[in-house]
């Protein structure tokens, strides 16, 4: 088959099949990075196999280099690795391997590169060339390699089809991890999941138990920062590993009628709102943001005889249920969650400043509380239209453009993003002889609503006038 190498990957390709050489050990490219090549996508990380000993080969390309890369040898994994350039390569002996129930630690012996492509995860993943079947075309980058395809993962990737090389029984019990990658890889390339892989991942969904939340969450991750992360995240939900993994989106799935009155439902709402914001950013934690601005509706869903269904609140509750959501996921707990939370809490305020007759008070709390994030929220806030009705969508989309330009009108004569108030703490303490304490609170949010709400001018001198009035009323002032 003839793919297109970079000349940096001609020259690794080749170093290795010198090296091999010397070391009279057969080795081979496999996995993602073959993959990759057959479907023109760029990938950096490169696996070797080889019938030897990987540490050795390892080092023996590198010496390859004059710059002589550094080789790690991770004993406990039988791998070792070299980053030469910006390519990770990464060298494993040829090995198959056996598993107990409750492990997804393998037993693992020498064995053959067929025993290797066995325990492949998916036909696609199981490609292989030998190094040295790499012929070079003349001035050019396109090569010609002897695939050795075992399972018709060729065929596999020219249907779009993800399918487990041995019984997806065998396969995901072996490794419960594979059932989320199986999943991610449907998402990152657009590809379905044959049937039976698919019945496979439903009825070995339970030993995904036995994987660390960590591993999880990459993989959550992955599919989230997909071109499409709907199809995995609905893969996710039908295959029952959703509610295995993360119950409180599966709690958002299914509508529910009164008297003939019912809401959508805001689970495959939220996996649109999700597509909607993915050709705006690469922001996973914008991304994030997408998948739990919707998340407390289940928890605050009412029905009201006149109005029908109702969600009063599920910015604010949803937001406090940010931070328990990324401790389970163990999701980043700091500015990370910080951002995602402040998001969530705020995606219904643009909205609300669609109405007529808002003030500039609204505004500059917007643009306060928002701060630099502010574009960010009203991405997320145009992802939120889902509305079937181009109509509605048109009128919507008119609606915030008109937000957009009061706030830049305000943004322009208050100067109020990102904005901290002309008083700190620190004069009102040296000014009325105060260590830290409540009072100082009072004052400095006094001074802040005033000036928001456009009570007193945004300047030291009013605020330093104001200071003393609210100091006055504290008893403070002599």
């Amino acid at each position: 088959m003839n793919l297109t190498f970079t000349n940096e990957e001609i020259e690794i390709i080749s170093n290795t099949s010198k090296a091999a050489s010397r070391l009279k050990m057969e080795a081979f490219v496999v996995g993602g990075f073959v993959r990759d090549k057959i479907l023109n996508r760029p990938c950096m990380d490169i696996d070797i196999v080889c019938l030897g000993d990987a540490n050795e080969l390892a080092s023996e390309l590198s010496n390859q280099y004059a710059s002589q890369p550094k080789v790690s040898w991770f004993k406990n994994y039988g791998t070792a690795h070299v980053r030469i350039g910006e390519y990770d390569v990464e060298f494993v002996g040829a090995r198959k391997e056996s598993y107990l129930q409750h492990s997804r630690n393998p037993i693992v012996e020498a064995g053959t590169l067929q025993d290797d492509q066995e325990r492949r995860d998916f036909t696609i993943n199981a490609l292989a060339f030998s190094v040295d079947s790499l012929q070079l075309t003349v001035n050019s980058q396109l090569s010609t390699v002897n695939l050795i395809d075992p399972f018709n993962g060729i065929e596999d990737l020219e249907k779009g089809i993800i399918r487990t090389p041995l019984s997806p029984e065998k396969t995901f019990s072996d490794d419960p991890l594979r059932m989320m990658r199986a999943i991610r890889f449907a998402s990152q390339l657009n590809f379905s999941i044959d049937s039976n892989t698919l019945l496979g991942i439903h009825d070995s969904a339970d030993r995904i138990s036995i994987i660390s939340q960590e591993r999880i969450t990459d993989e959550l991750n992955k599919i989230l920062m997909s071109d499409k992360p709907s199809i995995g995240l609905d893969l996710l939900y039908t295959s029952g590993l959703l509610k295995l993994i993360f119950p409180a989106l599966v709690d958002l799935a299914g509508a529910e009628y009164i008297d003939g009155k019912g809401h959508k439902d805001n689970f495959y709402h939220t996996l649109q709102v999700v597509d909607n914001i993915c050709p705006h950013t690469n922001n996973l934690w914008l991304r994030w943001a997408a998948l739990l601005h919707d998340i407390a509706k289940p928890a605050t869903k009412r029905f009201e005889n006149e109005v029908g269904w109702t969600f009063h609140g599920h910015e604010v509750v949803g937001g406090r249920m940010v931070p328990k959501i990324f401790s389970k996921l163990k999701l980043p707990m700091h500015e990370n969650m910080r951002y995602v939370r402040k998001l969530v809490e705020l995606h219904l305020r643009p909205i609300s400043l669609t109405k007529e007759n808002i003030t500039d008070s609204a505004i500059r709390r917007l643009l306060f509380d928002a701060g630099e994030d502010l574009e960010d929220l009203m991405t997320l806030c145009e992802a939120d239209i889902t509305s079937k009705n181009e109509a509605k969508v048109k009128r919507f989309r008119s609606n915030f453009e008109l937000v957009r330009q009061r706030l830049k009108e305000v943004e322009e004569k208050d100067e109020i993003r990102n904005w901290q108030p002309p008083i700190t703490g620190e004069l009102i303490m040296s000014t009325f002889n105060l260590q830290p304490c409540r009072e100082v609170g009072i004052i400095k949010t006094a001074i802040r609503e005033a000036i928001l709400d456009g009570v007193i001018e945004n300047n030291y001198e009013a605020a330093y006038a104001l200071m003393l009035v609210e100091a006055g009323k504290l008893g403070l002032c002599k």
